[in-house]
């Protein structure tokens, strides 16, 4: 920084007129560099713009309806999703038993499992099942649930 000729009590770095500095100054009393620390003193990123802030109270975002719930963890927001994919799972294998006609109906039931988990748990707690807008994702599960209840009520039984 180029001296400018003014006296201490114009030091821009922070030290006021009896010559103490802030916390700005390095451990061997020069100043600290003005990309390191942000004018509030809170952590930068590598690239120098100030480090997000974790904030517990933040609102909800635009465009969810406005729908604010305590935070989960990353594990506990991907519950929703894995009773999901196990009923799916479960109807994978009913049909590969050759019940044709229980297996799509219990896909169609994890569907709207999935359906019911989008519309009333809030964004934060349903993880992979928020893939879209809401209403996108609750008209196609419903959709293709609709579809495969139909399918199930019209294939044939096939029997043993």
């Amino acid at each position: 920084m180029a001296d400018t000729g003014g006296t201490r009590d114009e030091d821009p770095r922070g030290a006021g007129p009896d010559g103490a500095r802030d916390s700005a100054e390095g451990p061997e009393g020069g100043a600290a560099d003005a990309a390191d620390t942000p004018p509030d003193g809170g952590p930068r990123e590598p690239g120098g713009a100030p480090a997000p802030a974790a904030d517990a109270g933040a609102l909800p975002a635009a465009g969810d309806g406005g729908q604010a719930g305590p935070a989960v963890p990353y594990w506990l927001s991907q519950v929703p999703y894995m009773l999901v994919m196990s009923a799916l799972a479960a109807g994978i294998v009913v049909v590969a038993a050759a019940y044709f006609k229980r297996g799509p109906a219990i896909i169609a039931g994890a569907l709207l499992l999935a359906a019911a988990f989008r519309l009333f748990l809030p964004k934060d707690w349903i993880g992979m099942l928020a893939v879209r807008r809401r209403w996108i994702d609750l008209l196609t599960l419903v959709g293709l649930a609709v579809l495969l209840i139909v399918l199930a009520w019209v294939a044939p039984q096939l029997s043993s």
